[in-house]
Formats: C-alpha cells, structure tokens, sequence
C-alpha cells in the first residue's frame, strides 16, 4: 500500500479544512485550484499549515477523522506544535512557516 499523507489547510475565512491523500502536494494544487471539497474552494486561497506522513493510506484516513473531530483550539495546538518539511515542496508554494523556533 502507498504511504499517505493526512493534511489540515486554513482557509482564506480562517477556518480549517482536514484531508488526507496519497500524493499531498497534487491533492493541494487541486486545492488551490478550485477543484477539490466544496468547503475549500468556497474560501480560496487555502495554505496548507500542518500535515502528517503515515506508512498506509488508511492510517492517514484514521487520523484526518480523528482530526475533524477535535475543537478548533485543538487543532491550532497540533498545527502549531508541527513543523513542515519545505524541502518536500517548491519554494513558491504558499506554506505558513512556522516562526516559534
């Protein structure tokens, strides 16, 4: 099985939106460009702010449920508790960078 990737998105209204996927950095250009979840591409831009690789695809879906289910203060504490992998990414790509450290 493919490894997967669960992922959280902030939309441009300031909510959250929790995912998960196969291939993370196609999934968010289908994002950004008004061809994924209905709830997403009501508030564009989104910027993908935290996510997670998982060994299988379905370890991913069981987290992105887990995930969905928490508060948004919860979800804030794991967004910023996480640091992002840029390296994995073009360097235009609108990630939040996190500037704790």
């Amino acid at each position: 099985m493919p490894k997967g990737y669960m992922y959280i998105l902030e939309c441009s209204n300031g909510s959250y939106y929790v995912g998960s996927t196969v291939y993370l950095e196609y999934r968010y250009k289908q994002h950004q460009n008004d061809e994924a979840s209905k709830h997403a591409k009501s508030y564009l831009p989104v910027v993908l702010v935290n996510h997670e690789v998982f060994p299988q695809i379905h370890q991913a879906f069981i987290t992105e449920k887990q995930v969905q289910g928490l508060g948004r203060k919860k979800k804030e504490a794991l967004i910023n508790n996480r640091t992002i992998n840029y390296q994995d990414y073009q360097k235009n790509t609108p990630f939040k960078k996190d500037n704790s450290s």
